[in-house]
């Protein structure tokens, strides 16, 4: 019997090979391809999801040259689809990046701002809030808590989320979700990030959103933050996995 790619169905009518049945000799896959692409079009199968271990990334070219593209990368793997049927569709791998800033503000109405190394797209730094990206797999008030202290050392504790903006065109084409959370200070010693910060303070709020050289934007989202009651952390129930969902509720 011809060998065939070992792969399940998915519940959308198409199949997921298994990595660990791809021979890696590129001249056997192109039999053991062409015979599974054969028994998937008799099968109906509307899309196949291939993925090529990184040790085996000589399959690829073959893979290509059979019909499949590329549909995204991880760490140590290829991920390339191929439409059986024309017209099926394939979801697009993600599309967003997810940031997070925090309003940092004492009970003295101090604002603890940064102003970074780099500005963006080559402008002139100017004075903005604490924050950054958030990794795979965290919580975003768990994000903005550890952004904060990363790159001022101040130590803080999330009170709510209060707003975000949404752009497109960011980096490597992809977009880009920012949301700015209310954080109450534990602590108020400065130890600055140097290897991405040059300057990190505690400014009298007023005085930030008086400052001619901080961006219309940042003050927005700090009024925002001072005039908002925002939305807090929440339960849901049926949803007991907290280590994995986190919600937002209006403060009631």
């Amino acid at each position: 019997m011809p060998e065939i790619i070992e792969s399940a169905k998915n519940p959308f009518g198409g199949v997921v090979t298994k990595a660990d049945s791809l021979t890696g000799d590129p001249a056997a896959f192109r039999g053991q391809l062409d015979n599974s692409l054969e028994l998937w079009r008799s099968q109906g199968v509307l899309v196949v999801w291939l993925e090529i271990p990184i040790a085996k990334a000589a399959l690829v070219p073959i893979a290509v040259e059979a019909g499949f593209s590329y549909h995204h990368a991880g760490e140590d793997y290829l991920l390339l689809t191929c439409a059986l049927r024309e017209g099926s569709h394939i979801p697009p791998y993600a599309s967003h990046y997810i940031g997070a800033g925090g309003i940092v503000l004492t009970e003295s109405n101090d604002l603890l701002v940064v102003r970074e190394k780099v500005g963006y797209r080559g402008r002139t730094p100017t004075l903005k809030l604490p924050g950054g990206a958030l990794v795979a797999g965290e919580h975003l008030a768990e994000a903005v808590v550890r952004e904060v202290l990363e790159e001022t050392g101040v130590e803080s504790r999330f009170e709510s989320l209060v707003c975000f903006r949404h752009w497109h065109g960011y980096r490597y084409g992809k977009s880009d979700i920012y949301f700015v959370c209310r954080l109450r200070p534990l602590t108020t010693e400065i130890t600055m990030q140097a290897e991405e910060i040059q300057e990190c303070l505690w400014m009298p709020v007023q005085e930030f959103l008086n400052n001619e050289n901080v961006s219309e934007f940042n003050k927005w989202i700090v009024r925002a933050g001072i005039e908002q009651p925002g939305m807090v952390l929440t339960a849901v129930d049926g949803f007991p996995d907290a280590d994995r969902r986190e919600f937002f509720a209006p403060l009631s």
